[in-house]
C-alpha cells in the first residue's frame, strides 16, 4: 500500500521545477516575492511545495538558516479558527520561536504578537460598542474603556474578551438612553501599519527571509480562501518574505466570484494577479513519466536496500531529465542499473511498462498521482483479498478489469461481469473478436457503452482476456458487482436440471417432463443461460447444445421464438446444412429459415436444403 501523503522524495522530476522557485526566492535578495503553484486536485503540489523548501534549506547546508519557514493548511483550520488570525498568529510565533534559538530580537517578536492578538480581539471590541445601547452603568462603561484602549496597546489578554463581552451584554440590556460613544484612542488603519512595522522590524533584526507555504487552499470554502488570501495581504510585498500558495487557479478564482458577487471575469483575474507575481503551474505528466512513476512506487515497496532504492530513484529522475534527448525510462533501464531486483518485481515493472500509456491517456486517470496512487492501492488490496480466500488471482488480469471498472462506463463494466457469470468456464467470450482486431490494429464498430477511446486501448492492453476465467477477479471485486449467476434465482430442482443439461446436453428429452413441472420463470432463465453457452459455438450444425435448447422450446413457445431469432442472428459462415433438418417441424422455424435464405452470404448448400425440406413436408 501506498499512503496518499506528500512527500519530499521526488518520484516525478520535480525537483528542477522546485530549485527554480528556490532560485528565485533567493534572487529576490530580501525583496518581497509572491510565488504561486498551480495544478489540479491530486498533481502533485504538495509535494512540489516540500521540494521547494528542501531545495531552499539545501543552500545553507552546514550554517544556520537564512530562511524562516511557516507551513500554513489553511484547511485545517476550517469550521475551527478565522484562517485570517491563524495565519497572522502562526507566522507571529514562528518568529517568536527563531528569536528564542538566536536569543536576540526577543522583544520585536513579542510586540509583534500583541498586534496581532490585538487584529484577533478587534471584532470583540466592535460588538462591545454594539452592545451599549444605553447610557451603561459607570463601573461597567469603565471596564469596557480600558479593555479598548487596552486593545489599541496591545495589552490586553485574550483571556479577557470572554468576560468583557459578556459584561457588554449586561451593559446593553441595561441601557436606559441613547448610545455613549467614547472617542476612539486607536484607529483600524494605523493598527494595521504598527503592525506591518512590527513584522518588518523583527525580520530585520533576525536578518532572515521569512518563507510562508500554504497548501490546500483550493480544498478550502470560499469564505476561507478569500480569509486567508486577506490575511497575506498584510504581510505581502514587505522585505524580507516570500509566499509561495500551492491552489488550483479556477478553484481559487471561484472563491474570488463567490465572495465578491457579481464582478466579471477580468476583476477576479486582476485580485489574482496581485495578488500571485509569479505563476508557477505543476507539469502534466506524459507515459513516459507515468511510467517511471509506477515503477518507483513499486521499487519503493519491494524489499530492496534503502540505499538501492535511493539509487534507483536518482538514476530515473537523471534519465527523465533526458527524454527530450529520446531516452527512456523502462524496465530495461532499471535492469541496466545493475541492482538485483527479485522476479516479483521485476513483473511489477512489466505491468508498469504496460500500464503507463493507458493511465496516461484515460480520461479518469489522466496522469493523475494521486489517482494513480489510489488505483495501486485498490489493486493490491484485491490481491489480499483473492490470497486471503486462496483465490490464485493474476496481477496483471485484476489490473485491467479493474481498470475498466474505473475508466469505463458502468454499463460495460456490468456486461463484462454478466458474461463471466453466465459462462460456464467464467470466460467473457464476446471479447474475442473484439480483442483480436484491436491486437491486429483493424477498425472496430463497437457496441454502444463501449465505443470510445479508452476501450480500444484497454482492449489492446495484455493480456487477453476472452479466454481467461474471470470468476476469481470478479469474486475479489465484488464490492462494484456482486456476484449473480442463474443458478442463484432457480430453485433447487430447476439448478439441478441446468447442470445436467449444460453437463450433457445431448441427453436433454430425457430430462423433458420434469423441465415441463418447473414455472415459465425458470424456463426463461435456463434458456437464458443455454443461449449464453450457444453464442460460443463457432459452427452451427447439429452442436449437443442444440438439442438442450430445442427440448426448453418445446416446453414453452415463447422460448421457441427466442430461439428462432437467436439462429437467425448467426454468422452465416457459421451456418451448415445439417442444422436445416434438425429444426424442421416448428412454429418458429420459419423465422431462421427465411433470414437465412434472405442473407446473400450463407452458403447455397443451406439453402438448396431450405427448399428440400419444404418439398418434404408440403
Amino acid at each position: 500500500m501506498w499512503p496518499d501523503n506528500d512527500t519530499d522524495q521526488d518520484f516525478l522530476n520535480f525537483t528542477g521545477v522546485a530549485r527554480t522557485v528556490a532560485e528565485i526566492i533567493v534572487q529576490a535578495d530580501n525583496r518581497p516575492i509572491s510565488i504561486g503553484v498551480s495544478g489540479a486536485w491530486g498533481v502533485g503540489k504538495s509535494s512540489m511545495i516540500r521540494l521547494i523548501q528542501k531545495s531552499l534549506l539545501g543552500r545553507d547546508a552546514g550554517a544556520p538558516s537564512r530562511f524562516v519557514f511557516v507551513n500554513f493548511n489553511a484547511w485545517l483550520y476550517q469550521g475551527f479558527d478565522d484562517a485570517r488570525a491563524a495565519l497572522m498568529e502562526v507566522i507571529a510565533k514562528a518568529l517568536e520561536k527563531e528569536a528564542e534559538k538566536q536569543k536576540t530580537g526577543m522583544d520585536k517578536a513579542k510586540d509583534l504578537l500583541k498586534r496581532i492578538n490585538w487584529l484577533r480581539t478587534a471584532k470583540v471590541a466592535g460588538s462591545i460598542v454594539a452592545a451599549m445601547a444605553g447610557v451603561p452603568p459607570l463601573a461597567l462603561a469603565g471596564e469596557a474603556l480600558e479593555f479598548v484602549k487596552g486593545l489599541g496597546t496591545g495589552e490586553t489578554a485574550r483571556e479577557e474578551v470572554g468576560a468583557v463581552e459578556e459584561g457588554a451584554k449586561k451593559v446593553g440590556s441595561a441601557a436606559v438612553g441613547g448610545l455613549l460613544r467614547p472617542k476612539p484612542v486607536f484607529s483600524p488603519p494605523q493598527a494595521i501599519h504598527g503592525l506591518r512595522q512590527a513584522f518588518v522590524d523583527t525580520l530585520k533584526e533576525l536578518k532572515v527571509t521569512l518563507v510562508v507555504l500554504i497548501d490546500d487552499l483550493d480544498r478550502c470554502l470560499p469564505e476561507t480562501t478569500i480569509s486567508t488570501l486577506e490575511a497575506m495581504r498584510l504581510f505581502l510585498f514587505l522585505e524580507n518574505t516570500a509566499f509561495v500558495i500551492a491552489a488550483d487557479t479556477e478553484m481559487i478564482k471561484h472563491a474570488v466570484r463567490r465572495h465578491f458577487d457579481g464582478v466579471d471575469d477580468e476583476l477576479v483575474t486582476n485580485y489574482f494577479d496581485k495578488l500571485i507575481q509569479v505563476p508557477i503551474r505543476v507539469p502534466p505528466l506524459g507515459t513516459q513519466e507515468v511510467r517511471a512513476y509506477l515503477m518507483l512506487l513499486f521499487v519503493e515497496n519491494s524489499e530492496i536496500g534503502a540505499s538501492d532504492k535511493e539509487s534507483i530513484r536518482g538514476r530515473v529522475c537523471e534519465q527523465l531529465g533526458q527524454t527530450w534527448q529520446g531516452k527512456r525510462v523502462d524496465p530495461s533501464f532499471i535492469a541496466s542499473l545493475s541492482i538485483n531486483l527479485s522476479a516479483a518485481l521485476q513483473a511489477q515493472l512489466d505491468a508498469a511498462d504496460r500500464l503507463a500509456p493507458i493511465m496516461t491517456s484515460a480520461s479518469r486517470i489522466g496522469g493523475n498521482p494521486r489517482l494513480i496512487k489510489r488505483f495501486l492501492n485498490a489493486l493490491a488490496i484485491r490481491m489480499t483479498i483473492a490470497a486471503a480466500h486462496g483465490i490464485a488471482v493474476d496481477e496483471t488480469v485484476l489490473a485491467k478489469v479493474l481498470l475498466l471498472e474505473r475508466c469505463g462506463s458502468p454499463k460495460t463494466y456490468d456486461q463484462l461481469a454478466t458474461a463471466v457469470a453466465m459462462d460456464p468456464q467464467g470466460r467473457p467470450a464476446f471479447l474475442a473478436e473484439w480483442e483480436d482486431a484491436a491486437a491486429e490494429g483493424k477498425t472496430l464498430k463497437l457496441e454502444e457503452g463501449w465505443a470510445e477511446p479508452f476501450i480500444m486501448e484497454w482492449l489492446t492492453l495484455p493480456p487477453r482476456l476472452a479466454d481467461k476465467d474471470l470468476r476469481g477477479v470478479m469474486y475479489v471485486s465484488r464490492e462494484h458487482a456482486p456476484i449473480m449467476t442463474p443458478e442463484d434465482r432457480l430453485s433447487s430442482d430447476g439448478a439441478a436440471l441446468l447442470a445436467a443439461l449444460l453437463e450433457q446436453p445431448d441427453m436433454a428429452s430425457a430430462l423433458k417432463d420434469r423441465l415441463t413441472a418447473l414455472p415459465r420463470l425458470e424456463i426463461a432463465i435456463i434458456m437464458d443461460r443455454l443461449l449464453e453457452v450457444a453464442r460460443q459455438e463457432q459452427e452451427w450444425g447439429v452442436p449437443a447444445i442444440l438439442d438442450a435448447c430445442l427440448t426448453v422450446a418445446e416446453i414453452e413457445p415463447t422460448q421457441g421464438a427466442r430461439l428462432g431469432a437467436f439462429l437467425s442472428e448467426r454468422p452465416p459462415i457459421q451456418v451448415k446444412a445439417n442444422v436445416v433438418p434438425k429444426i424442421a417441424g416448428y412454429a418458429w422455424t420459419e423465422t431462421a429459415w427465411q433470414a437465412w435464405e434472405k442473407n446473400s452470404k450463407v452458403g447455397q448448400p443451406v439453402k438448396r436444403a431450405i427448399e428440400a425440406e419444404r418439398k418434404r413436408t408440403s
